[in-house]
């Protein structure tokens, strides 16, 4: 049994002799699996790079350009920056070990901001492109919440 990831599919390689049941609950263990294996994972600020030009063609034909993408620990209350003069990206090194595919919207809401500067109506337009961008967006408002909840000395989360 495998899973990986294929472009924006994920691909479960299961034995076919499985009843549903069975089916059903591998197809969630193998999920969590590749879940587990994502969020340890980190790239490198090269590969970071790699993957911005990847998304700048996938999703906006290779217009947005950056000189640079790296990982800062400087951000503590923004996911990400952009400096177009320079085309310079930033991302919160918070991101780290969260989906990819919430990584990947954060580099394409900053490489956005290479072509469009504000986030006006024909920003959020470039941004419907990418299929997950509401997803992402509730993934990291609920990170938000969560770091708003009170602590409770002792409490342990199961």
């Amino acid at each position: 049994m495998s899973a990986y990831r294929e472009g924006d599919r994920t691909v479960v390689l299961i034995p076919a002799r499985m009843s549903k049941a069975e089916e059903q609950r591998w197809v969630s263990v193998m999920l969590d699996k590749l879940a587990a294996q994502e969020s340890k994972r980190v790239l490198g600020d090269a590969e970071l790079t790699e993957r911005a030009e990847r998304l700048s063609a996938q999703y906006f034909d290779g217009r947005a350009r950056p000189a640079s993408v790296r990982w800062v620990t400087n951000q503590n209350t923004r996911w990400g920056s952009c400096t177009p003069a320079e085309g310079s990206i930033r991302l919160s090194h918070r991101l780290q070990g969260m989906p990819e595919y919430v990584i990947d919207y954060v580099l394409l809401h900053e490489l956005a901001h290479l072509l469009v500067p504000g986030h006006g109506p024909r920003f959020w337009r470039l941004l419907e492109a990418y299929p997950r961008t509401e997803r992402a967006r509730g993934y990291l408002e609920g990170v938000v919440a969560a770091d708003r909840l009170p602590h409770v000395p002792g409490a342990r989360s199961e």
